[in-house]
């Protein structure tokens, strides 16, 4: 069977073969759920598993008249609503700021304050502070074929990156009992291996490591043909790669094409023949190159988050020290509950106020 609504990998180019061949061994949870509508946390957990991009809404501060509480949460889709803030125009506002973050697909965060009764006409006439959480949709695509020995020590590691792997064979047997675990990896049994290379989207990562020589040179062939792929990975021996560049080339393959191929696979640093140290080989030469399809500014980390003088601007007419004596009261808080203290120090002052701290004349 594949799966076919609207959260399956097959929408996104992601999907296992519609032949009727192919069998992926994991519904994700939200087609699961369809009947019961998730709240956020379920619904922010299985998007972030399934690397799907979301907006985590977060009320930070109320005063005054308003739907919710501070603390309130909700998480938007690109197709999707889930949990609410209130309702009205003010729910309507986040959720249009929230798919214009979506439509950027870059992770970010982002404070907004809004004035109900002056900027959204509602009746209640509060003011709410709310932070936007954007997690970027995960395009990052592997597909492992083969679920042998070095296949099995492979997929953990694989796993634990940002990514999406679709692990294909033909051998119900070979799939561990307990592939479910890895929520970013579909397990996929099918008669025909190399016919799912169709089904994968462009820029795949391709690691070919099946039992047979055979499928491996079909699957290996296939790709090439495709001639869109990221990384081509196969596992062999000088003489099984001297003879497949034999074979391409009786194919007619393009030359350049199989030069980009990476056989022997894994990283020539990283020596051994035991399927954990092959694994270990090939995961960081399959790190090293998806890292090349990551966006330059996730690279660089230049993402700073919400800076304290922007937050500081949301305490509106309020002093350091109101703030502070309020929100030691959780019940009348009024104000972002950045942190409580029951004395406040000259040291914490002068830093919520930007200022130099100095000891004996000095800058400390």
């Amino acid at each position: 069977m594949s799966v076919s609504n609207e959260y399956s990998f097959e929408q996104d180019g992601y999907g296992n073969s519609s032949d009727g061949k192919a069998n992926s061994f994991k519904e994700n949870s939200i087609k699961e759920n369809l009947g019961h509508k998730l709240n956020w946390n379920q619904a922010s957990l299985d998007l972030n598993q399934q690397g799907r991009a979301y907006v985590l809404i977060t009320i930070i501060g109320v005063t005054g008249s308003t739907p919710r509480d501070s603390g309130t949460k909700m998480v938007v889709s690109q197709s999707d609503i889930f949990d609410t803030i209130g309702g009205g125009h003010l729910e309507y506002k986040a959720i249009k700021q929230a798919r214009k973050l979506l439509e950027e697909n870059k992770d970010c965060q982002l404070i907004e304050h809004f004035q109900l009764g002056s900027q959204l006409g509602q009746c209640c006439g509060g003011n709410a502070s709310i932070l936007f959480e954007c997690f970027a949709a995960n395009t990052i695509h592997i597909a492992v074929f083969g679920a042998g020995h070095v296949g099995q020590a492979l997929i953990p590691m694989l796993s634990g990156l940002p990514c999406h792997i679709t692990w294909v064979d033909n051998r119900e047997s070979q799939f561990p009992v307990n592939c479910q675990q890895y929520a970013n990896v579909t397990a996929l049994l099918t008669d025909d291996p190399a016919a799912e290379v169709s089904a994968m989207p462009s820029k795949t990562l391709y690691v070919v490591m099946t039992h047979n020589h055979q499928l491996d040179f079909d699957i290996s062939l296939a790709a090439l043909k495709r001639e869109d792929f990221h990384y081509l990975g196969l596992i062999a021996s000088d003489t099984k790669w001297r003879r497949f560049q034999q074979r391409y080339k009786h194919r007619e393959i393009s030359p350049s094409l199989v030069e980009q191929m990476n056989c022997p696979i894994g990283l020539e640093q990283v020596v051994g023949k035991i399927p954990m140290e092959v694994a270990i080989s090939v995961a960081g030469q399959i790190i090293e190159s998806y890292q090349e399809l990551l966006p330059s500014e996730q690279l660089q980390s230049k993402n700073k988050g919400v800076a304290w003088k922007e937050i500081k601007q949301l305490l509106s007419e309020q002093t350091a020290e109101n703030y502070i004596a309020k929100s030691s009261v959780a019940e009348n808080s009024t104000a972002i509950n950045l942190t409580t203290h029951s004395k406040v120090s000259s040291e914490d002052l002068a830093v919520m106020n930007d200022e130099l701290l100095t000891e004996n004349g000095a800058v400390k």
